[in-house]
């Protein structure tokens, strides 16, 4: 993977258009400060606190857990937030590359010493068809609203035989909706749409998308599911 290396190398600090809606908002913030409070609402008033302080933090045990199967590489962590794990990966020798809508999460990482570029997963990618690892950490499974279109695409950045280790929800869920970002203080960012799986439904969601089911695991209240691509 040495052409996969030196493309990650090259294109890092490449520019590319900004999503708008993650420029100033509260998760930007969160990001910069290390620390929430910080939440998903949905259009019901449903919340979902956000774990700035753990994602902000050096690797956890779920996390080390993660880690230990991150060996075949290169590595892609897709939505890495503020870099933990792109930052874990690279200093095991792993080459390791995240990336993330969010010029706040983008400028974190960077400053960990990760790899990073600032777009998103369904934007063109570095070493497309050559990952031999990409994660979907921290409910990131949600991104796009669409988890089978999520996975479908990972499908097309992952080597043949390529691993994907996904977080799923602790419990049974399966819903698709609109969110947006709050700070419990009034402010708030826009709409988006996302999604969170249970394990089972991201085992349907993957099955539908190409990708088999390898090994299940539950570390400290989080829930991961290792999948393969044949």
């Amino acid at each position: 993977m040495d052409g996969a290396t030196a493309t990650i190398a090259q294109r890092t600090e490449a520019p590319v258009p900004t999503p708008a809606p993650w420029i100033d908002d509260p998760y930007a913030h969160a990001i910069r400060s290390g620390r929430g409070p910080l939440f998903l609402r949905r259009a019901d008033g449903w919340l979902l606190p956000l774990d700035v302080e753990r994602w902000c933090a050096a690797p956890d045990a779920a996390d080390t857990a993660l880690l230990f199967r991150c060996r075949r590489g290169p590595v892609l962590d897709i939505g890495c937030g503020p870099g933990r794990l792109v930052a874990a990966i690279a200093a095991t020798g792993v080459p390791a590359l995240g990336v993330d809508v969010s010029p706040a999460a983008v400028a974190r990482t960077r400053d960990s010493g990760g790899a990073v570029l600032c777009r998103s997963v369904f934007d063109r990618l570095p070493a497309e068809g050559r990952w031999g690892t990409a994660l979907l950490i921290d409910g990131n499974v949600g991104i796009g609203g669409d988890p089978r279109a999520l996975l479908a695409r990972v499908g097309e950045l992952v080597a043949p035989g390529g691993r994907l280790l996904v977080e799923a929800a602790a419990y049974d869920v399966d819903e698709r909706f609109t969110v947006r970002v709050e700070d419990g203080r009034g402010r708030y960012g826009r709409d988006f749409p996302w999604a969170r799986l249970g394990a089972a439904a991201l085992r349907s969601a993957a099955d539908g998308a190409g990708w088999t089911t390898v090994e299940e695991w539950s570390v400290a209240g989080r829930h991961f599911v290792e999948l393969w691509r044949s």
